[in-house]
């Protein structure tokens, strides 16, 4: 399997990895995807770029959960796809949206299943006799 960001996504988008015509637009559209990851808690806490087709998917999640990061290269790709290929058909479009607000949720929701702390949690104060 393709561990490279670039040419996986590339390869989802129906173009050749070894074809460089595009390259700038997709890493563009790609770190698109990867901001609006980061606003929703996902991947690395100071951010991710993708600069060339060295950065791998591993680079990006560090643990090793194959449901999530399926869930990722979800959300690369249909972001990738509206903005560098987007469908004209307006159905097309709708089902696209609606697949990549899912796949967004259920990583929100994932995330926060994990990482989610109590903001009404009780304060426990130790005295010291």
């Amino acid at each position: 399997m393709e561990t490279s960001i670039l040419k996986s996504t590339k390869k989802l988008l129906g173009l050749e990895p070894a074809d460089t015509t595009f390259d700038l637009d997709i890493i563009t559209h790609i770190n698109t995807a990867f901001s609006v990851l980061h606003d929703l808690g996902v991947g690395p806490v100071e951010g991710f770029v993708v600069e060339d087709e060295m950065t791998e998917w591993d680079d990006f999640l560090d643990e090793d959960d194959p449901v999530q990061m399926s869930k990722i290269k979800t959300c690369v790709y249909l972001r990738a796809r509206m903005l560098f290929d987007p469908p004209t058909q307006t159905s097309l479009i709708d089902a696209i949206k609606a697949q990549l607000q899912e796949a967004e949720w259920r990583l929100n929701a994932n995330r926060e299943a994990k990482e989610w702390v109590d903001p009404e949690a009780p304060v426990i104060v130790e005295v010291n006799e």
